[in-house]
This record gives structure tokens, C-alpha cells and sequence, in this order.
């Protein structure tokens, strides 16, 4: 049986507060009201970090300053391009305060069972899904991510860590395994940060644009980091100093500068990436290989489970969409109902 099935009196209680917060109306607890002849003009920033009503925002010159958030600011996360000002007299704390967030490109989801819907991150341009070879290499995770990446819009990459571990036979097999996914258009990689296997290809999909790294706990990604930015752990052992927080393993979500060009953010890991915050017809639609034979099945409210005349359920005897793409289609439906909170 699952934890969420037997839930304690003080998770069902921090449950229900939780979901009572979120009832009422959303008020940021960041700053009330300021005095505007304390600031400087207004200037543009990027958001590496945020922690609780606090966030790191970096100028144009590439300092970055800690900064409070008005209370009209109702969501902010890394990634996110934002209008601040900067105090006339810094006090070597809280150094300036963010006006407004600018329009978003992507913004990534994750759900959570106590507090809903968290943001993670916003206007990604590569969603690196960070998968191990052991214990087990599971495709149903990757799958998860997959249909978040395509609801979202935001282009995923799979990488296989620790290929090291992976004798030649087993190496060829995986890549056997993954080649499903690249016929389906989603390019994957075999990479290891302890050997240095497949990080030269991986640093060439990095060089332009945001990237972040997601993936269950344990996966690696934190390798993969002080192996993609050396002086990772200065870097950390600062932010950690200055907030309290930021540590590896990784706590909240933290933008990178890699040393030859474009941004990385990583982001905590997570035992399992849940989708009961969308529709069935959602992850329908993020398998895409389903999309030729949506609208061709017999009945119109047709579940694609069991239902007579069902057209991806053909497709599937036909050989034209996979068995085993399919299967975790049907093991993500059956999950969505039994994970999702009844508060939501």
C-alpha cells in the first residue's frame, strides 16, 4: 500500500490547511509598500534563485543583488525576467525590490500531493530528462516528463547517466531500448559524468538558450552539473552562504552560466513526477504518436482503454504505435486518479 492511502492525522491536517490557503485569496507575503524615493530607477534582471519571499536577481552587469518581492508580484520563479529597482543605500541584506514579472515563454509545473501546483522554473528552452541505468532504467518516468514536456511546449532531450556502469553489450542493448524514442523524434543520449562518456555532446545541446535538468532523486544530475561547471561547489558553497540555502544535494531550483555559453538550471529531485494536474485527454495528447488517430475513433467520448472501435487501441495491434508506449499510457491514466488529491 502506498503512504498516500494511510495518511497520518497530521498529514491530513497539513493537507487541509493547505488546501484552505489556497481557497482564500492569494496574497503575497513579500513587501506591502515601499518608499519610492529609497530605490533607483527602474531596471531590467534575471531571477537565478528564489527562496521564500527573497530571490536572487542579476543586473545587466552580471552582479547579482538579493532582493524582496511586492506583494503585487504573485508568482516568481528561476528563469524569470523581471523589472526591479535597486536600493540607494544598500544595507548588505535585502538590496532591492522586484516591481513586475515580464511574459513568460514556458513555464514547468510540478505537482505536488501537500501544496498543489509548485512552479519550477520558467522560459525553458531544452527540458534535459535525466534518467540512471540502475537500479532500474524506467521508461514510464520518462514518459511522465515526456507528456509535461509537450503540454508545456518546452523541447526535451533524454540523458542516460551513468553509462559507465553499462558493459558493451548492455550499452548496445540500451540504445536499442531508447531508439523508440528517437523514431518518435526525441533525440537521447548515453552519457556518464564519472567517465566523461557522451558529456561532449551533451555540452553542444547547452550552448544556446535555457536548459534544466529534471529526474527523480538520485539519478545523478548533481554529478552532471560539477562535471558540466567546474567551479560548481564555489559557487554553491557562496549561494548557501549568503541564504542558508542552495546546498547540494540540490534544495530549489538555481540558473548556471555555463563557461562556453547558455544557462542551466537544476532543479530538486522528486521520487515521481505526477500528472494528476491534467486531463486524460491531456495525456493523450502528450503521447504524440497517438495524433493520427485521435478523432478517428468509433464513439466521440471514447477512453482509449477498452472502448469498441477505438483507433489508437488498432493502431496498436497494427504495430503503428508501440505496445510498450502504450502500456505506460494506460499505467500513467490509472495512476492519475489514485495520486490526485482529493482537494483538488
Amino acid at each position: 500500500m502506498t503512504k498516500k492511502k494511510h495518511l497520518t492525522q497530521r498529514q491530513q491536517q497539513r493537507i487541509a490547511d493547505n488546501a484552505s490557503k489556497r481557497l482564500r485569496a492569494p496574497k503575497n507575503k513579500g513587501v506591502e509598500s515601499v518608499d519610492d524615493s529609497s530605490f533607483a530607477a527602474t531596471e531590467t534582471g534575471l531571477i537565478l534563485s528564489r527562496f521564500g519571499q527573497h530571490a536572487d536577481v542579476e543586473d545587466t552587469t552580471g552582479a547579482v543583488v538579493r532582493c524582496n518581492m511586492r506583494r503585487s508580484v504573485a508568482s516568481l520563479v528561476t528563469g524569470d525576467r523581471v523589472v526591479w529597482r535597486r536600493a540607494l543605500q544598500p544595507t548588505g541584506g535585502i538590496d532591492g525590490v522586484i516591481d513586475a514579472v515580464e511574459e513568460r515563454s514556458s513555464l514547468l509545473l510540478r505537482p505536488d500531493f501537500y501544496d498543489g501546483l509548485k512552479p519550477v522554473a520558467a522560459n525553458i528552452d531544452l527540458m534535459i530528462i535525466v534518467s540512471a541505468i540502475l537500479p532500474t532504467l524506467s521508461l514510464n518516468i520518462i514518459d511522465r516528463y515526456l507528456v509535461a514536456a509537450e503540454i508545456t511546449g518546452i523541447k526535451p532531450l533524454l540523458v542516460i547517466n551513468k553509462a559507465d556502469l553499462l558493459s558493451a553489450d548492455e550499452f548496445i542493448a540500451t540504445e536499442q531500448q531508447l531508439s523508440l524514442y528517437q523514431q518518435l523524434g526525441y533525440n537521447f543520449l548515453l552519457v556518464s559524468a564519472k567517465s566523461g562518456v557522451g558529456m561532449a555532446q551533451l555540452l553542444r545541446y547547452l550552448h544556446s538558450g535555457t536548459s534544466i535538468f529534471v529526474g527523480q532523486s538520485g539519478v545523478g544530475k548533481s554529478s552532471l552539473m560539477n562535471h558540466l561547471i567546474p567551479d560548481l561547489e564555489a559557487l554553491t558553497q557562496e549561494v548557501s552562504a549568503n541564504s542558508g540555502l542552495g546546498q547540494h544535494t540540490t534544495t530549489v531550483s538555481r540558473l548556471y552560466h555555463l563557461p562556453d555559453g547558455g544557462d542551466l538550471i537544476d532543479s530538486p529531485g522528486i521520487r515521481e513526477f505526477a500528472l494528476w494536474h491534467l486531463t486524460a485527454e491531456e495525456v493523450t495528447r502528450g503521447f504524440t504518436e497517438f495524433a493520427p488517430w485521435l478523432g478517428r475513433c468509433k464513439f466521440r467520448d471514447c477512453k482509449h482503454i477498452s472502448d469498441p472501435g477505438c483507433a489508437i487501441q488498432h493502431a496498436v495491434e497494427a504495430g503503428d504505435i508501440s505496445q510498450e508506449r502504450y502500456d505506460s499510457y494506460l499505467k500513467i491514466l490509472a495512476s492519475m486518479a489514485q495520486d490526485k488529491p482529493n482537494y483538488f
